[in-house]
């Protein structure tokens, strides 16, 4: 009668293979997951950035006598850049004019501050540039705080 023949055992060698094959095919697509969450999570978080780059997307120039600048820029979908700075209230109407030409601020009624422009270019100026401009002015005395923020869609 014949003879049961001895089972063949896997080598260690053969182990290790099937274990770097489970890691790569179930542990690769699980890294994906965690990164992808982690970045969405960050997503739209605003960033500081260099005034006079933020102030360039946006189409505009920081004022000589701009006090206190804080620029951030944000994307996800959209790109958003804010600038936020004073400047001496005498100047902010000719700052306007000269940085956005022929436009106009809103009638107050619209406005929640004391002078708003709203700037929309239809499209973008430059490629991935802004495709609107609104800019809150609040009078505080002899300054104005000016808060721009730009955008694209």
């Amino acid at each position: 009668m014949g003879e049961n023949p001895k089972p063949v055992k896997p080598r260690l060698r053969t182990w290790i293979w099937v274990s770097v094959l489970v890691t790569v095919v179930c542990g690769g697509p699980l890294a994906l997951l965690v990164w992808g969450a982690i970045a969405f999570g960050q997503a739209g978080d605003p960033k500081p950035v260099d005034c006079a780059q933020a102030m360039k997307w946006a189409q505009a120039t920081l004022p000589k006598s701009a006090r206190e600048p804080r620029c951030a820029t944000a994307s996800w979908l959209d790109t958003y850049v804010t600038a936020d700075f004073r400047m001496p209230r005498a100047e902010v109407a000719g700052w306007l004019a000269g940085t956005y030409p022929g436009t106009e601020p809103d009638k107050q009624e619209f406005c929640e501050a004391d002078l708003c422009l709203n700037v929309q270019y239809g499209q973008a100026v430059e490629p991935h540039g802004p495709v609107a401009v609104d800019v809150k002015v609040t009078y505080e005395g002899e300054t104005a705080l000016v808060r721009l923020r730009a955008f694209n869609t």
